[in-house]
């Protein structure tokens, strides 16, 4: 292809599976859009299987970098870790002032911290850019959470604006915040999908092994909740999957699939960013644990006979099951929802990102894998009260929990009773019932902590005294 020089208006560095749909997505709108890879084979087969014709294929970093216009706006889609800060010592040499490297990988956000500190430095824009919706969203339309300056942000605006997917509230894309705000929210937003998942998961097992579901009856009841305050891409796509027959058995195709679910990191990482800064996530924990525990299936296989004579205490079905196990799942979805937007504000106090939470769910609505119905009320609700301290204090959520939540406590005990494990389930009641409690048991805890470890406590009657402390062992 005849190449012009600085003639692509962006950069794409990375030919894998979300290179090639962002750079095709680009493309598509007009945009002339250079492209790289650690081998030119790859971006050459790309090339040539597209219809697109503003393509810029470069053979070495030069040609390149010499094809964009300045300022250059280069999106890394390549791993995250040692290869991105590889990637940047390769090609900073080349760059210029104002030019702009664009992270578009699960970067963790100290990395993305880091590397916006040398960057402008050196006089380089760093953008930590959340990309959420897969390969499909890629291509079609993501939700794109860009943090770094302001000024890079209006710089490759327009591009990112009409790549995004788009929604009654506009494109899926807005300015996050600072450094590694764009990293972060898009980590808390995986943490969260992982909760959603995990529930949706847990109503599967219920709806099955208590309510004697099989695939198609679990295929019209989860397209009947997709009409409803449950609509959402997750509960579509799970009512699509009990749909799908296996070509080799007959068989529903997921009863088919080994119980024994991967997970890439980033659910790992919400917990240890939740750990660092103090807030409560058991929600989005749990869902984490289940997944390590599910992939000890050899030793899972191994108990189960041991304790078969350890039988629960099998209890009655009521007969709305279904019902109790919709208001189970809206319930600790709000939950696991406000445990997440907790831990971005959190997040944005600590690092100063001054993150928009209203636009954090607006830019959720379309494109990403937790997009939801639900996503409006929660804009309404930061709408409400711009500085709203947790989603639960809403008055619009608090109602919903107030209809919902005790049907949350019937399917938990349902499980407990029949021995099938909910930990989601059971860690957003836990959640709610210890964050609507006015006096936790915490004040024991504290005692203990004073009379081994002279750690102090403070007073009920005078907490302005400030702490003190008591010998308890004398």
């Amino acid at each position: 292809m005849e190449q012009s020089k600085a003639s692509a208006n962006i950069g794409v560095i990375g030919m894998g599976v979300m290179g090639t749909n962002l750079a095709a997505n680009i493309e598509s709108r007009g945009t002339d859009v250079a492209l790289w890879n650690i081998t030119y084979e790859e971006t050459e087969a790309f090339v040539k299987q597209e219809s697109g014709t503003r393509f810029h294929p470069a053979k070495t970093a030069e040609e390149f970098v010499a094809s964009i216009q300045q300022p250059r706006a280069i999106i890394l889609m390549i791993t995250a870790g040692k290869p991105i800060d590889l990637t940047i010592e390769r090609f900073l040499p080349l760059l210029e002032e104002g030019d702009i490297i664009i992270d578009g990988g699960n970067s963790w956000y100290e990395d993305t911290q880091r590397r916006e500190k040398f960057l402008q430095e050196k006089g380089v824009h760093f953008v930590g850019m959340g990309v959420s919706g897969g390969s499909e969203g890629a291509r079609l339309g993501p939700s794109l959470m860009p943090g770094g300056t302001e000024y890079a942000y209006k710089q490759i605006a327009p591009i990112l604006e009409s790549i995004a997917a788009q929604t009654d509230s506009g494109p899926c894309v807005t300015h996050v915040g600072a450094d590694g705000a764009g990293h972060f929210v898009k980590m808390v937003h995986n943490g969260i999908e992982y909760a959603d998942m995990q529930l949706i998961a847990e109503s599967y097992d219920l709806l099955k092994r208590l309510g004697s579901k099989d695939a198609a009856a679990l295929e019209t009841l989860f397209s009947q909740w997709n009409k409803g305050p449950l609509e959402s891409f997750l509960i579509e796509l799970t009512a699509k999957v009990f749909g799908v027959k296996d070509d080799k058995t007959g068989n529903s195709l997921v009863e088919m699939i080994l119980d024994k679910a991967g997970q890439k990191g980033t659910g790992q990482w919400t917990n240890q960013a939740a750990l660092s800064l103090g807030v409560s996530i058991p929600s989005i924990a749990a869902a984490v644990d289940a997944r390590t525990l599910s992939s000890m299936k050899d030793a899972r296989v191994a108990a189960a006979p041991v304790f078969a004579e350890a039988q629960p205490v099998r209890t009655a079905i009521p007969e709305n099951l279904d019902e109790l196990v919709h208001q189970a799942l809206l319930s600790s979805k709000i939950i696991a929802y406000a445990q997440g937007l907790f831990l971005i504000a959190a997040a944005a106090k600590e690092f100063g990102w001054k993150v928009n939470m209203k636009e954090t769910a607006r830019i959720w609505k379309g494109g990403c894998i937790i997009r939801a119905a639900l996503l409006d009320e929660i804009m309404g609700a930061f709408e409400r009260t711009p500085d709203l301290s947790n989603l639960l204090l809403d008055s619009n959520f608090a109602g919903v929990l107030k209809q919902n939540i005790n049907g949350l406590r019937q399917v938990i005990s349902l499980g407990a009773m029949n021995g099938i494990p909910l930990p989601a389930f059971a860690a957003s009641l836990s959640y709610f019932d210890a964050f609507t409690t006015a006096r936790l048991p915490q004040n024991l805890v504290q005692a203990q902590r004073d009379a081994f470890g002279s750690h102090t406590y403070q007073r009920t009657d005078s907490p302005e005294q400030g702490f003190v402390h008591t010998d308890w062992l004398k």
